[in-house]
């Protein structure tokens, strides 16, 4: 089941794990630090296609993402 919660957990950790900040994640894949911020607290969560932006920008799954598998990596 989906948890806005843990998607946010995964994106901030992510992110702090490349040290940079919200609003340069925002710039990057055209979101606000304020969207940024909401969706880390599990307040919100985005599109398909920010979803898809994310997962690239981050290069793991979206199935990671959004807390189906663990596995961060992409199956190719």
């Amino acid at each position: 089941m989906f948890s806005k919660e843990l998607f946010g957990e995964r994106i901030k950790m992510l992110r702090l794990e490349r040290n940079i900040k919200q609003s340069e994640l925002g710039d990057a894949i055209g979101l606000t630090y304020t969207a940024v911020s909401d969706i880390e607290r599990g307040r919100r969560t985005t599109t398909l296609e920010k979803l898809v932006a994310l997962a690239d920008f981050f290069d793991v799954s979206v199935d990671y993402l959004i807390g189906r598998t663990d596995n961060p990596k992409i199956n190719r």
